[in-house]
């Protein structure tokens, strides 16, 4: 019969101390839950400051694409795939964010992009029921949306413009005036370009919907010009061919809203030249993305990105041939769950 040292039995006999002092359900092995389990939304906005100016992000609620690989057509799938694992992400899963912005400068409130929206009935959950939440959270965080005095859209898309108006297509923002490029407002109001991918027509009948509504009360975005106090507009076309991108500059400190630059944090940044299918012209997508990503991190310029992890806040940082998305820290104190 083998011997059992001193130490085995002293151990043998803490450990049966420790069993007789616990509940019974886990003295036997069996775990008794003594609450129900939670199914919390993610946070519905984030305050922070840029300079004086006091920014909320709003959230519009997640935008799963599903697989990832038809979203990036041209893109060898095992080199997605390879991607997605190393950032310990699901292969079969992309999960985007929607987080807009509103700026308060003391004299503006500004609202950067509105979310889905409901105004296009089931057109509007075209990617899911997770999305359209950007109007209660931004009550929850205590602004009204008759208290928004100017929408600024990076760009005409459903999830950036479907927003503006409500399902019998009154206004969400009755006080408001609307900033788009001439190019953007012309090309998804115009039923000439309902061709090519079968999202097309849909698209421009939610923006011509929405946009239609503002038509008296447009204002429009001209490159390396100011749209509001601090707010530089900076064109950046591909995704859409009047996408534009805004810095947002107050006592000393920018952050550059990147709208839809890049969509995803870890494929178009480590790969910033591959081409995303809902991009209006690809290649020119990537040169933007390939340029503007260059100047971000070389001026180590402060990003808030509407798809990115929430709340799409970070740097973006050289990695290779690519580059990092390089995620801030949030304040505990600035955040809101619903």
């Amino acid at each position: 019969m083998p011997s059992i040292s001193r130490r085995a039995l002293l151990g043998a006999s803490a450990a049966a101390v420790g069993l007789s002092l616990l509940p019974p359900g886990l003295a036997t092995g069996v775990a008794e839950a003594r609450a129900p389990m939670r199914e919390d939304l993610p946070p519905a906005w984030y305050r922070f400051r840029i300079g004086d100016y006091q920014a909320t992000v709003i959230s519009d609620g997640r935008l799963p694409l599903g697989k990832p690989e038809p979203a990036f057509p041209a893109s060898p799938p095992e080199q997605i795939n390879a991607l997605m694992r190393g950032a310990f992400l699901p292969t079969d899963a992309a999960n985007l964010e929607q987080n807009a912005l509103v700026l308060n400068t003391g004299s503006q409130l500004i609202l950067f992009d509105t979310g889905m929206g409901e105004s296009m009935g089931p057109a509007s959950q075209m990617f899911g029921p997770t999305t359209g939440r950007l109007i209660r959270n931004m009550r929850a965080a205590g602004i009204q949306p008759e208290q928004i005095d100017l929408v600024v859209l990076t760009h005409a898309h459903c999830d950036h413009c479907w927003a503006l108006v409500d399902a019998q297509g009154n206004r969400n923002f009755p006080n408001a005036q609307v900033a788009i490029t001439e190019t953007d407002l012309k090309f998804w109001t115009d039923d000439a370009n309902k061709r090519g991918p079968e999202f097309m027509t849909a698209f421009i009948d939610g923006a011509k919907k929405n946009l239609g509504a503002y038509r008296d009360r447009m204002v429009m975005v001209r490159d390396g010009q100011e749209v509001a106090p601090g707010v530089l507009a900076l064109a950046s076309p591909g995704h859409t061919l009047g996408h534009s991108c805004y810095a947002i500059t107050s006592n000393g400190r920018t952050v550059v809203n990147t709208g839809d630059l890049a969509h995803h944090h870890v494929l178009l940044l480590r790969q910033p030249l591959w081409e995303f299918s809902f991009d209006t012209d690809p290649k020119l997508s990537a040169r933007t993305r390939a340029r503007m990503l260059d100047r971000l991190a070389t001026d180590r310029t402060a990003v808030l990105s509407y798809h990115f992890p929430w709340p799409g806040l970070g740097h973006v940082a050289r990695a290779g041939e690519g580059y990092d998305w390089i995620q801030a820290p949030m304040d505990v104190t600035e955040v809101s769950q619903l």
